[in-house]
């Protein structure tokens, strides 16, 4: 185990009943320079360095296995549903008819799991970094298993400039890492216009905009950037145990379904963890300190 390949605390730990001291590896995530979280780890099963980033798989005490890239949280396979649920379900039931889907980022594959629960007729997966697609299809088979169905397409490039040359799509999920490195472009004003632009009459778009414990002002000046190029745009959120904050935003934005008013109700049933289809207008009613920041 190369422990100095990745960045866990190590320190040694007393017991006084057996009377003798051993050590324990832990992995912290600085969710800023002043908060972070901690994972007690039993195991590193993968480390590596990729053209993009830092691709960890840790094997933890309480939330089984982790991926982390650059050393921040994507997912843990005891709460990871809660936000490949919530991505998915709401803008793929808020539309009509969903035919041909799009999803830039999620290597991983929980979103497409999540997705080829609807009937749609095409998916397709736009991941800047293969070896995210490889770790997941080997240390995550349950969240990647949607990878063979045969609806799936991956194409291994950059997002951004996919969407500039590619049309046709009935909703686009961002399912982006924070906005740092290669995904920075990802929650620009410049990429939600191309995205507009690549989506069909009555197309939706969402992205996942982080936590407004930490990110008010990214969270602010992205709903003010999809609502000037969509008729509609709407917050709505998820927790999500593991990540920064844990209570999550997600912003969607649509050409012309108004996603307080669509029903629901005729949609096909799927089996679901976390996201619920009684509670799916609700998702959308914002507490008053998260409308003070995206409207004052």
């Amino acid at each position: 185990m190369n422990i100095k390949s990745i960045s866990d605390i190590i320190f040694p730990k007393y017991n006084k009943i057996r009377g003798e001291v051993f050590l324990e590896l832990w992995f912290s995530e600085f969710q800023t320079k002043n908060v972070k979280i901690s994972f007690k780890i039993n195991n590193v099963l993968h480390s590596s360095k990729s053209k993009y980033q830092k691709i960890t798989v840790l094997e933890t005490e309480d939330y089984g296995r982790l991926l982390a890239l650059d050393d921040l949280v994507m997912l843990t396979t005891k709460d990871e549903f809660f936000y490949h649920e919530m991505i998915s379900h709401v803008p793929l039931l808020t539309h009509e008819n969903p035919s041909k889907v799009l999803v830039i980022g999620g290597g991983d594959g929980g979103t497409i799991r999540e997705i080829i629960k609807h009937p749609v007729k095409e998916i397709h997966l736009v991941e800047i970094d293969k070896e995210v697609i490889e770790t997941s299809k080997k240390y995550f088979p349950s969240v990647s298993s949607g990878f063979s169905d045969p609806r799936v397409k991956v194409f291994c490039e950059d997002g951004i400039e996919f969407v500039k040359n590619n049309k046709g799509y009935d909703v686009i999920i961002i399912d982006s890492t924070d906005p740092i490195g290669p995904a920075v472009g990802l929650f620009s004003r410049a990429f939600y216009n191309d995205a507009y632009n690549s989506l069909n009459e009555n197309g939706i778009m969402v992205a996942q905009t982080e936590s407004p414990i930490f990110c008010n002002q990214l969270i602010k000046r992205v709903y003010h950037d999809v609502s000037s190029i969509f008729a509609f745009t709407n917050l709505y959120t998820a927790v999500i145990p593991t990540y920064p904050g844990a209570y999550w935003t997600f912003t969607m934005g649509s050409k012309g379904i108004n996603p307080l008013e669509r029903e629901i109700s005729n949609t096909p049933a799927f089996k679901t963890k976390f996201y619920c289809r009684e509670l799916h207008k609700s998702y959308f009613i914002l507490p008053p300190f998260l409308k003070e920041i995206i409207y004052k």
